[in-house]
């Protein structure tokens, strides 16, 4: 069982540098207060989290918002630590913050591209943009500024009520959410179990000249472990260099080989890693079952 573990981790676990599409800029952020009633027996506690959808010409993407400042604040408290530390190598920890999983989509070319993690690992999945069958209304509001038409639609076994920006002309949106002839600003399922809420949009700040990162350096190689994959360019739309490529269908194998035996599992990623040059974990720690969130209502329903 081990072996063939080992064996199909191996097979997915070549790193690889992966460019998959042209990189677009942003030049727009929308953000969201995402709201996802994970488990319909504890409506009253919902999953919340800070995102933002950053929006280019021609792609957009999509991430925790939450998470781009945990970057940014470490990065500078790290810098602030290694200057008063006498050997420049200060002892401070990184605590992950936000969901880790992105969204690329490419409306032009009709491609969504999603990142998503396996403990260190950073997977790579291509697929269409879904089709979703939108009515537009007569309706108009106004959010932030931006006047807004709505529009219903049917996707993954919900129905979906949403704002869209005509101003904004990317057929473009949170999540995997698409199609409409302009940037989707505030979307809820009818039972309110998945929202997007608009909370605000702004223009992109000029980043800083590329390869600088917080400390100081122009290569990622010369970062200290703890800094490496935060030195990047939060307006550039594209994916991370450095991802293992693979389909849904087997990123879902992986995943539920993951949940099912998780020492396991990390044995064979750290293995895989150590012959293809990839990151390591120096252990796991496996808690009782039973005691971690309760998902009893997925986002994506099956149709019915």
């Amino acid at each position: 069982m081990k072996k063939q573990l080992l064996l199909a981790v191996s097979l997915l676990a070549a790193f690889i540098s992966t460019r998959a599409q042209k990189p677009d800029t942003a030049w727009l952020m929308v953000h969201y207060k995402f709201t996802y009633v994970r488990d319909t027996n504890n409506r009253a506690h919902p999953y919340t989290e800070n995102m933002v959808l950053f929006v280019g010409k021609n792609a957009s993407a999509y991430r925790s918002y939450d998470g781009l400042v945990a970057d940014q604040q470490f990065k500078k408290a790290y810098a602030e630590a290694a200057a008063s530390s006498p050997d420049g190598h200060p002892g401070i920890n990184r605590m992950g913050r936000g969901s880790r999983t992105r969204y690329y989509q490419y409306p032009g070319e009709q491609k969504l591209f999603t990142m998503d993690v396996l403990m260190v690992n950073d997977y790579l999945i291509e697929g269409p943009m879904p089709a979703i069958g939108w009515k537009i209304s007569a309706d108009t509001a106004t959010l932030g500024g931006l006047h807004c038409q709505k529009a219903t639609g049917h996707f993954r076994g919900r129905d979906y009520i949403v704002w869209f920006c005509g101003d904004l002309p990317v057929h473009t949106g949170p999540w995997k959410l698409n199609g409409l002839p302009g940037v989707i600003v505030d979307a809820h399922d009818m039972k309110n179990e998945v929202v997007f809420k608009f909370d605000g949009v702004e223009k992109t700040v000029p980043s800083a000249p590329k390869g600088q990162s917080a400390a100081g350096n122009t290569d990622e190689n010369d970062l200290p472990p703890i800094l490496r994959g935060l030195n990047y360019d939060p307006n550039l739309i594209e994916p991370p260099a450095r991802l293992v490529k693979t389909t849904q269908k087997e990123f879902d194998k992986l995943r539920t080989t993951m949940e099912k035996d998780p020492a396991a599992f990390a044995q064979a990623i750290n293995a895989a890693n150590s012959r293809d040059g990839g990151p390591k974990m120096d252990q796991v720690r496996v808690g009782p079952k039973g005691n971690g969130p309760v998902f009893n209502n997925p986002i994506e329903l099956p149709e019915k």
